[in-house]
């Protein structure tokens, strides 16, 4: 009678260690996607905020030529909310007074502003990003702001760009359309601890205190951690800053709502197992003497882990009757489910959900193995030209369905060992093993041909522009080769875009 308790502890402390392991491997997987997530979308931010400060630099530069003409604020003004369509902007001179801006129904114009970011701009006269304020316009907003000299260098102003944080704007859309799905969501603070975004909109002002993950991502940090939310959940979160704006994003999913499929397939595999286990311990009961030596194998074996010596271990057990083969049966069909669910975490966690391409995180880990083992490669960095204007155009939508062709293309293009990544929005690259910069040119001229002559949905034909660096003979430190292709990345593109340039 003792065996029939002895295998049910057995039985369930083993499938309790089975699950306690894939908690804690679970856990660990979307802590660190959190954190990818996190990281992907500051880098968003932070090029989205330094091409609004190039466009204001821009700007200044027209302006600087007849810097007192307030014809030329206004137009230039007007020039920058009709062309590029992010943001209200406005010129203010060193006395703090709006000389221009733009739409002129913000009914400002010859208004002294005295926000506290104004006297800041005026006052250290140099580029910057405000923390967050009420505009004379009674909307919560932000200003990236440029200062204005004259030809002769002397002090004017500013000209500045302002977005709405409560209302519908350009970097209200940017943040929305990195949508997070499955329980999960983030947030973005500034450097006051006041929440710029968040997804319940009602939130958006709010200053946020006793949080430890926003001290560490305002302090620069960037990483990933377990903490209790404000109204006391156990979170999963990933955190990465905006240091052009001191900013901080953070990425976070509770762990109930991580942990919920893993509880349900547990449960599958229990009510699986269940009536099974029954009909085993009666058998039990009523042969002990004949079936307690192949039980006692099974028993042993009932941890539900994925390690493959445990599971050849469970397959070379010799079950001599039905029932412990039927046990065996099921005890096989949970380890190959669990192992099913655990590879699909495991690959959603290494891949692109848009194209399919590795993300970030499954590049490094492929070319951690290509340099354990010294085999040279080449990077080719992959940028879409123009990618902005086919979103503006037509749609992320249709954008979504160009970096799917672009994939494909550059799948079709590659061989069976090169390695395929989306690195960022419009951004790819492509690793070529034991490739030299003369082999990758002629393949990366090959890929940029074939991408120029593809008619794509909707868009029509478009270019890339592709820089090339080598490991290890432009560097052994792989961060200095990508570093190098993005300067040749960088040289295709400031010397006409749609080429292929090799590092110096």
């Amino acid at each position: 009678m003792l065996a029939m308790p002895a295998a049910a502890a057995i039985l369930f402390s083993g499938l309790y260690i089975s699950y306690q392991v894939q908690k804690e491997r679970v856990i660990e997987d979307t802590l660190q996607s959190n954190h990818v997530f996190a990281s992907k979308l500051a880098s968003a931010t932070e090029h989205f905020l330094a091409a609004a400060m190039q466009q204001l630099e821009f700007s200044a530069s027209i302006i600087a030529e007849d810097i007192t003409n307030t014809e030329l604020l206004q137009a230039e003004t007007n020039r920058l909310l009709e062309q590029t369509q992010s943001f209200n902007s406005v010129a203010i001179n060193m006395q703090g007074v709006v000389k221009a801006a733009s739409p002129v129904s913000l009914n400002i114009i010859n208004k002294t502003v005295n926000s506290v970011h104004s006297k800041q701009a005026l006052k250290s006269q140099q580029p910057q990003v405000s923390l967050p304020y009420i505009s004379l316009a009674n909307n919560l907003i932000i200003v990236v702001s440029y200062p204005l000299f004259d030809l002769a260098g002397n002090y004017y102003g500013y000209i500045g760009g302002s977005f709405y944080l409560e209302q519908q704007s350009i970097l209200n859309a940017l943040l929305k359309q990195h949508s997070y799905d499955g329980g999960a969501y983030f947030y973005v603070v500034a450097d006051n601890k006041t929440l710029l975004y968040h997804p319940d909109s009602k939130r958006i002002g709010e200053q946020v205190s006793n949080n430890p993950v926003i001290e560490r991502v305002l302090q620069g940090e960037r990483g990933y951690t377990r903490i209790l939310n404000s109204q006391g959940t156990a979170m999963l979160a990933g955190f990465a800053p905006v240091k052009l704006a001191n900013w901080g994003i953070v990425a976070q999913r509770s762990e109930e709502t991580t942990l919920a499929k893993l509880d349900t397939f547990q449960g599958q595999v229990l009510k699986r197992m269940l009536p099974i286990v029954l009909i085993t311990f009666l058998l039990i009961a009523m042969l002990a003497h004949y079936i307690a030596k192949p039980l006692r194998l099974l028993a042993d074996s009932a941890n539900l882990s994925t390690d493959k010596k445990n599971v050849e271990h469970l397959k070379g057990i010799k079950s001599w009757y039905f029932e412990s083969q039927q046990l065996k049966h099921a005890m096989l069909e949970g380890v190959h489910t669990l192992q099913s669910q655990m590879g699909q975490l495991r690959q959603d966690a290494l891949t692109d959900p848009l194209t399919g391409a590795h993300n970030r995180r499954g590049l490094n880990i492929l070319l951690e193995n290509l340099m354990d083992k010294q085999i040279p490669f080449a990077v080719l960095e992959i940028d879409i030209d123009f990618f902005k204007r086919v979103n503006d155009t037509f749609g992320h939508d249709t954008g979504d369905e160009v970096l799917k062709t672009l994939t494909h293309i550059i799948q079709s293009l590659s061989r069976k060992h090169d390695i395929v990544a989306r690195t960022g929005g419009e951004e790819f690259l492509l690793v070529l093993p034991n490739e030299n910069s003369d082999s990758a040119f002629v393949i990366a001229e090959r890929l940029r041909n074939q991408v120029a002559t593809t008619l794509m949905a909707k868009v029509g034909y478009i270019n890339v522009s592709i820089g090339i660096a080598t490991w290890p003979q432009h560097s052994d430190d792989i961060n200095q080769v990508y570093k190098c292709a993005d300067k040749a990345l960088y040289h295709a593109k400031e010397t006409g875009r749609n080429k292929s340039v090799i590092a110096s």
